[in-house]
């Protein structure tokens, strides 16, 4: 009867505080009433889930999450993180704006966060600024030296897009930090839940489905696109959408995929778009476990030439560990055919600078290997 009690004693106090955990801030809250009314009318949306484009479950083997977890501990890939301080270069974000508003520029700042300058318009795409990828600070860290942007350093934000609600992609202190420089926040169906628990204004948030466009006003129009992935930051999956993006304006048009695996989505995009001057793609945290939901570099070279890209940056790398390959392997694979593609690979550091027009003409180093440079010559950063 003791141990009974006991048991017992023990199953409500873990109860108890998973309850505490579970509904921190940090979780936020998941989409109702009318916001859950708009997301039932979708047709990506049955059976209480959003679905994909075509069927795509979560694994890709026999494989299930206990196994995935077992093996991340037990069964770990060597160099899965660098073994030095990774290189970057901090471009003066505000001075940027300032001086060149007019100017298209993309600034990787790691992973797949970004800031885009189009059109005279300050773009923040999935920023995580915090020193891990996880619900807890200990989990998922950041490598050495990529920690180089806080919120201070961003200028006025017209637009934060958002492309689903994985820890990696909508970080928690990121957008509590940011919440004072956003004049509106872009998201698939269901995301703006977050924003409005975490104190956004309702009038400042904008959902979109799969190919519905919002227009930032003057030449900015943002296209809410097909991805080939899932969602949740708990238990409960696909109960928000996600998706890619395009930027379009009269000079440039540009492509973020989101987390995606491979798929026909690809093609579609490029035709309806006529091409892309430049296209950033998940081609990082890979694993024929998940083979679905993320691409290789080979998939995404392929998607970059459905997509009729002139350009490629990778993604969805060099600043967090997920998947079992080495840190620099997306880089290498991608570099060894570069010479092939039909369209040019930039490699910037994190916070270098792409310039659109100039881009043609700028060159960037191989920074991920020990000497910086690349196998065919020494190449300069690309710089303002």
């Amino acid at each position: 009867m003791i141990s009974l009690i006991y048991i017992s004693a023990m199953t409500v106090c873990l109860g108890l505080a998973a309850c505490a955990v579970v509904n921190q801030e940090r979780f936020g809250k998941l989409p109702t009433g009318d916001r859950l009314g708009r997301i039932q009318q979708s047709p990506h949306y049955r059976d209480g889930k959003f679905r994909n484009l075509v069927p795509t479950p979560k694994f890709s083997t026999d494989d299930g999450m206990m196994s995935v977890i077992w093996s991340g501990i037990f069964d770990r890939a060597e160099r899965l993180t660098p073994d030095r301080s990774v290189p970057t270069v901090k471009t003066d974000l505000k001075a940027l704006s300032a001086r060149s508003p007019q100017k298209d520029t993309v600034v990787w700042m790691g992973h797949s966060s970004w800031y885009i300058q189009a059109a005279g318009k300050q773009i923040l795409i999935d920023p995580i600024f915090s020193k891990s990828a996880a619900p807890f600070s200990f989990l998922n860290k950041a490598f050495d030296g990529t920690n180089i942007y806080t919120a201070d350093d961003m200028p006025r934000i017209d637009c934060l897009l958002i492309s689903h609600d994985h820890w990696d992609h909508l970080d928690y202190p990121t957008i509590m930090a940011l919440r004072s420089k956003v004049k509106q926040v872009i998201c698939p169906l269901g995301i703006g839940a977050y924003f409005q628990h975490w104190g956004y204004p309702k009038e400042n948030i904008r959902e979109g489905d799969w190919h519905d466009k919002i227009t930032l006003g003057g030449d900015v129009v943002v296209h809410v696109l097909p991805a080939r992935h899932y969602s949740g930051r708990l238990f409960k999956e696909n109960k928000t959408l996600w998706a890619g993006f395009a930027v379009e304006t009269h000079e440039h048009r540009i492509f973020f995929s989101g987390d995606s695996g491979y798929g026909s989505h690809f093609s579609q995009i490029g035709k309806a778009f006529d091409g892309f001057d430049l296209v950033m793609l998940d081609c990082g945290q890979y694993d024929p476990r998940w083979a679905y939901i993320h691409m290789t570099p080979k998939e995404a070279v392929q998607a970059a030439r459905d997509l009729g890209a002139k350009a490629f940056i990778p993604a969805h790398v060099g600043r967090f560990t997920i998947a079992n390959h080495s840190w620099d392997e997306p880089f290498k694979l991608l570099a060894e055919d570069s010479d092939d593609y039909p369209f040019r690979l930039l490699t910037p550091k994190i916070g270098g600078p792409v310039i659109l027009d100039a881009e043609p003409s700028q060159q960037f180093s191989c920074w991920w290997e020990a000497t910086g440079k690349c196998p065919e010559a020494e190449q300069s950063e690309g710089d303002l």
